[in-house]
């Protein structure tokens, strides 16, 4: 199917004759402006909510402006992206507050794990799995806070995210970007859109390449996305069509973390890998995507969305599977290995439409959404796995040392042929949902009610789950004046387990997850924009919560273990600021306190999380400030950033220890000239970005590193 399109050839077929026109218009417009006099570049002084924040919001699916809002949603526009150096969405964590890293693409938010991405408001994930979303083909993100299952479905009740994509414009522009840095970093980016021959259209083109080492021993990375757009007027609709191709090749992946001491200290260098020179994980995955926007008449806005995914995903690398001391000093420095070949493939389809009715009944301005979504993804997965011993064994990984690490001694295609084991399933979501909001005076009240139905079927072991639920939303804004409102929000949540979580392997069947929370606040655009913060306090409870069992795979048949926990409860609070402090300086401060503990255990008294523990990777304090000083007549920002996270626990109960790291860029512009200059982790702290198991340990942050963006621009 899809794969018929693979690589540079997908994006080419869809925009290899917008690509031709748009060089004809890049010279019709040079032409045109040939005779003008060029002006040097000059920063524009503009005020914050023009430089790092947005007016409006699509996240909520009904737009509506930040103080008139019953949720809490933090957008880091292309510009924050930009300023940040930013590649993937963990760089741009310490920029939400209440979000802090987990493993992969997963984050902790408001004390909870949570994996779930939408692209344009529609699942279809193209990272699934081991991967982290990448930001070239990304307009903005959206962090919507709190429970979005009303207007997305099952999801956890912390927050979602939701990426929202680059589109054509009509309007000429292009770019090309070359970048070099520390760990071999090197690459180049190209970029073009603008209208077409034939009225009414317009194309987009991108293509990005980026390759590099990678931090710990024996890795690296390449990645390359190629992306494609079409837009037509036609008339009482638009219609966009989209078209993306990812690839992504990690050498020494999958990784694993660092082992650790109780305390939370690396008994192993940062650089440590427990995996082998040939081990990999690569990634290949297609998008096809098409939207649709009318308005059929006064007071009435359509919207339809289908999205496609096809996606590869290809393992072949050494888990740590146990450490022990080999020389009976009383110190672990050794580690078990184990050697696991796996392939996943998911295809998905996504579709989803709303429709959105406004009209003033007397002194109440009133809109009503009504919506229904879908979602079927296919999961395929295939994996053979041999456990090493803690000697050299024939036909066995061996083992591996913490401080004198040796590899190429082990060869996989020596290890014993063993059968692979294979899931095949089948996951349907769908729901429809209704919302009413009423604006009287300063007053915004807001109820809506969903109803999900999930399916799941096992095609290889013949087992089927199905359940449904109805969830609720209730909201309210008083506008206490012009620049300041109060807002309040409750609602309930529903989360089924996943397939996987469903087999006996896992220790499965499980119930789904069924939560509530409650959460108020204060929004506010002080001194005439010039200081925009939000505030907000919460609470949710949730219930029959996952979470991978301590003692790992109790039955050695290769598929860790899950438990269930009973009831955790998550209080926190959150603050965000963005203000002008001057008229060239900006500053952005994101804080969040969150308190995530199990407040009813299960019975599962051999599992170390009894009532009153802390939850697992969820930091009581994270503070996270960027900071951009432009200086006009040198045609040059400063920016400068810092990320605390607070002491965690790891799964297993051993401490991560707290940390604060500091990143900086130096942006200077001209004409139509762009060079960043970006160093992360400044100091170059030692640091664990979050915890694991303690046969795996800790993820260990990256190192200080240094690059050059230089970017032309049309």
């Amino acid at each position: 199917m899809i794969q018929q399109l693979s690589g540079p050839r997908l994006g080419i077929l869809l925009a290899g004759a917008a690509a031709s026109a748009l060089v004809s218009q890049a010279q019709i417009v040079e032409q045109d402006e040939g005779d003008e006099l060029r002006q040097d570049t000059v920063i524009v002084t503009s005020r914050a909510q023009e430089l790092y924040r947005v007016h409006e919001t699509s996240s909520g699916k009904l737009p509506t402006e930040p103080l008139l809002s019953t949720q809490a949603i933090t957008v880091i526009n292309s510009q924050l992206i930009e300023d940040q150096g930013a590649r993937d969405a963990q760089d741009l964590y310490r920029n939400i507050s209440g979000v802090t890293v987990y493993s992969y693409a997963g984050v902790t938010a408001r004390g909870f794990r949570q994996e779930e991405n939408f692209f344009d408001g529609l699942r279809g994930d193209p990272y699934a799995g081991f991967s982290v979303p990448q930001l070239f083909n990304v307009e903005r993100v959206e962090f919507l806070k709190g429970p979005a299952g009303m207007l997305y479905g099952a999801g956890a009740p912390g927050g979602l995210f939701n990426y929202i994509t680059k589109t054509p414009s009509e309007d000429f522009a292009a770019n090309v970007s070359a970048v070099y840095g520390t760990e071999g970093r090197k690459g180049a980016s190209f970029e073009v859109t603008g209208a077409l021959p034939v009225d009414g259209t317009a194309g987009r083109l991108g293509v990005f390449y980026e390759d590099q080492n990678g931090p710990r021993w024996n890795t690296g990375s390449e990645t390359d996305i190629y992306d494609a757009g079409l837009s037509f007027d036609l008339g009482l609709a638009d219609l966009v069509l989209q078209a993306t191709r990812y690839e992504q090749k990690l050498d020494g992946n999958r990784l694993r973390g660092v082992p650790t001491d109780d305390l939370g200290n690396f008994i192993a260098d940062r650089r440590w890998n427990h995996n082998e020179p040939t081990d990999f994980l690569d990634l290949a995955s297609n998008v096809l995507q098409a939207k649709l926007y009318a308005e059929p008449m006064e007071g009435l806005t359509l919207d339809a969305g289908i999205r496609y995914m096809d996606g590869t995903e290809r393992q072949k690398y050494h888990e740590p599977r146990g450490l022990f001391d080999s020389n009976g000093d009383g110190d672990v420095d050794m580690s078990i290995r184990e050697f696991r070949d796996q392939k996943r493939r998911n295809e998905g389809v996504s579709m989803g439409t709303n429709a959105v009715w406004s009209r003033q009944f007397g002194a109440i301005d009133n809109r009503v959404l009504l919506g229904a979504d879908w979602y079927r993804n296919d999961s395929y997965f295939s994996g053979v796995t041999i456990r090493g011993k803690k000697s050299v064994t024939p036909g066995l990984p061996s083992p591996l040392s913490l401080e004198n690490p040796v590899y190429g001694e082990t060869d996989p295609s020596t290890y014993n042929d063993l059968p692979a084991r294979v899931t095949d399933s089948v996951q349907t979501r769908y729901g429809f949902y209704a919302l009413n909001e009423a604006t009287l005076g300063p007053v915004v009240a807001v109820v809506g009610v969903r109803h999900d139905t999930f399916e799941d079927e096992d095609r290889v072991g013949g087992d089927s789950y199905e359940d449904d639920a109805t969830t609720w939303r209730a909201g309210l804004v008083y506008r206490v004046r012009e620049d300041v409102s109060l807002f309040g929000q409750w609602a309930t949540s529903f989360e089924p387990q996943s397939i996987s979580a469903q087999t006996p392997l896992a220790g499965g069947p499980f119930d789904p997850t069924e939560g509530e929370i409650v959460e108020g606040g204060i929004k506010t655009e002080l001194m005439n924009g010039k200081v925009q913060s939000s505030a907000s306090i919460y609470r949710i409870v949730k219930n029959n919560v996952l979470q991978a069992d301590p003692r790992g795979d109790l039955d050695a048949d290769g598929v860790d273990d899950l438990v269930a926990f009973g009831e955790v409860t998550s209080d926190g609070f959150e603050a965000d600021v963005t203000a002008d402090i001057t008229e060239n300086w900006v500053g952005t401060v994101s804080y969040a306190y969150n308190d995530a503990r199990i407040t009813k255990s299960n019975g599962l008294t051999s599992i170390d999380a009894n009532v009153g523990d802390r939850f697992p990777n969820a930091p009581k304090n994270t503070l996270g400030f960027w900071t951009r000083y432009q200086v006009p007549a040198w045609n040059t920002a400063f920016a400068f950033g810092g990320d605390y996270v607070d002491v965690r626990v790891s799964r297993s109960g051993q401490k991560v220890r707290p940390y604060t790291v500091f990143d900086a860029s130096i942006i200077y512009e001209i004409e139509d000239w762009k060079a960043l200059l970006r160093v992360d982790n400044l100091f170059d702290e030692t640091y664990a970005s979050s915890g694991f198991i303690d046969r795996t340990g800790h993820f260990p942050g990256d190192p200080r590193s240094v690059f050059l963006e230089v970017t032309r621009k049309w």
